[in-house]
């Protein structure tokens, strides 16, 4: 029988390690665009890990400055200044126009996500555990919707979530203000009191709590604020859910045991599995 708590979770850090992550994001953007680009696999590695970090922060900075501006206003301006900004490094030429431009740095990103192996010990485990018990899955992510549904097909977990995988591409604003999840959960239809939404920044959880909803801080350190639940590592929310009564999760405030070292086999059997970069 389905759970009442809907479980909308983040993924930098709550499900994938980023620091993991980027080296083989960029290495896998080479073996990507090296065969129809040009240029070495050595000299595209090094422009994403130079171009990337400068674009995110520019988003970062302007949904800070605009947290209710439009996502899909700025999106197209990312994917082109990620891939022409790289190709300058290189040498290479892009194509010529913004649409090709765009297609190839879509088709590049589906092509990256669904080989990165950095699935953070125990939260494979987690994930399957959740959905066998009856929770409802879905994903409140900076990440849009098709890099999320890559990250998850690669962790081998895409068909636990049942619900959508939202990101700001699904209701057309940043993780930046209250507004992303009153989208979320008038989207979905599911009342905020229904969801459980789990993070590791305590500034999203936050702007998730404004809304009604229940929340948990995922992450080493505890939370500041008090309204918030707390588990070390996403390998703990199942036992938190066990423990806790749901209709009072928003008043439970133990950390959870970290991650075992049957989950740390999880992880390399997992990584075992990667498409060599």
């Amino acid at each position: 029988m389905p759970h009442r708590l809907k479980l909308f979770v983040d993924d930098g850090e709550v499900m994938n390690n980023n620091a993991r992550r980027g080296p083989q994001f960029a290495r896998l953007v080479a073996k990507y665009l090296v065969p129809r680009l040009g240029g070495s696999p050595d000299a595209w590695a090094t422009a994403n890990a130079e171009v990337a970090p400068r674009l995110f922060e520019r988003q970062f900075a302007h949904f800070r400055a605009n947290p209710y501006g439009s996502w899909h206003a700025v999106v197209g301006d990312y994917e082109v200044d990620w891939l022409r900004g790289m190709c300058a490094l290189v040498g290479v030429a892009a194509p010529h126009d913004r649409a090709s431009v765009r297609r190839l740095a879509r088709e590049c990103h589906l092509y990256v996500t669904r080989r990165v192996r950095s699935a953070i010990p125990g939260s494979v485990a987690a994930i399957r555990s959740l959905h066998r018990g009856g929770f409802t899955l879905l994903t409140a992510s900076g990440e849009a919707s098709w890099e999320l549904d890559g990250y998850l097909s690669g962790m081998r977990v895409r068909g636990c979530f049942d619900g959508h995988l939202y990101g700001p591409d699904q209701v057309d604003a940043a993780k930046a203000s209250p507004l992303y999840y009153e989208r979320i959960f008038a989207h979905c239809a599911v009342k905020p009191a229904d969801a459980l939404v789990v993070d590791d920044s305590e500034q999203a959880l936050n702007w998730a709590a404004e809304t009604g909803a229940n929340t948990v801080l995922c992450k080493p350190s505890a939370p500041v604020n008090p309204r918030h639940c707390h588990i070390a590592t996403l390998a703990s929310l199942p036992g938190l859910l066990t423990h806790t009564r749901t209709d009072a999760i928003t008043t439970a405030h133990d950390a959870w045991p970290n991650a075992s070292p049957e989950h740390e086999q999880e992880l390399s059997a997992i990584e075992a599995t990667a498409d060599p970069a």
